[in-house]
């Protein structure tokens, strides 16, 4: 099935903006993801600086999604969307640079949506969400989306 960005609006009440192309299908990537203030990673990749704590709380992604981030000053959120009974998602994380909002688990495309941003696809797999920042002169700051 051919998920495009009106459907997953429709799947979460979720409004994108005009000028995003709402019949597109969207695409399915199985690595590094950024949209505005947030990155996917895969957690193999950083699994040395980021762990599920012991006693994590997991919670089933409902098919409305789960608001993962809302953007500076109360903007647009990013949200998780996929299919009931394959994805979950937990806060419990350590993680040595202090970025990480949480850890999705998914045994199918899971999707991250943004009003901005559109969508974008997560291939089966555990993923870091986390904040990006970037970095100016000798400091650093969180990006602001």
């Amino acid at each position: 099935m051919t998920v495009t960005l009106a459907s997953l609006s429709q799947q979460t009440g979720l409004a994108v903006l005009d000028h995003l192309e709402q019949s597109v299908s969207i695409p399915v990537v199985d690595g590094l993801q950024a949209q505005g203030d947030l990155i996917v990673v895969p957690l193999p990749v950083i699994a040395s600086s980021v762990q599920v704590r012991p006693d994590a709380r997991w919670s089933d992604v409902p098919p409305e999604g789960v608001e993962l981030l809302r953007g500076a000053a109360g903007g647009n959120p990013h949200t998780l969307v996929a299919d009931p009974g394959t994805c979950r998602w937990t806060r419990s994380v350590s993680d040595s640079h202090w970025l990480a909002i949480g850890v999705f688990e998914t045994s199918a495309v899971a999707y991250l949506l943004h009003p901005e941003h559109g969508a974008t696809g997560c291939t089966p797999g555990t993923y870091v969400v986390r904040r990006q920042r970037e970095f100016g002169g000798r400091r650093e700051r969180l990006v602001a989306d």
